[in-house]
């Protein structure tokens, strides 16, 4: 693979999970399958809302389906998402953190890290 067609595809996994909505839906199933109506209801997302990011992080790979009766259960497909996901955090936390020390110092006041 070129690297331009990989940083491409890159790119695109990355455009997928840079949304909110999707990122609360990974959060929803970070630990165990759901059905579409248990993720609106952790969520708060519309269902008709919810359906369309479903069907985006499904197209590009981040969750899979598993049929069970009348209900469709959503998953993450690989593991590694929720642990980049989670680096990801690890990375705004200590930044925010930073910042707020920063701004701490800033104004004479004492670091609270």
């Amino acid at each position: 693979m070129e690297d331009e067609e990989f940083y491409c595809l890159h790119s695109d996994l990355c455009k997928t999970l840079a949304n909110q909505k999707r990122q609360m839906i990974l959060g929803s199933l970070r630990d165990h399958e759901m059905t579409v109506s248990e993720i609106q209801e952790h969520t708060g997302i519309p269902q008709a809302t919810l359906s369309q990011h479903l069907s985006i992080l499904r197209s590009h790979g981040v969750v899979h389906t598993r049929r069970s009766g009348n209900f469709i259960y959503y998953a993450i497909s690989n593991p590694k998402i929720i642990q980049a996901f989670d680096l990801i955090t690890e990375v705004m936390l200590e930044s925010l953190a930073q910042r707020q020390d920063a701004a701490d110092r800033a104004l004479g006041g004492e670091s609270t890290a």
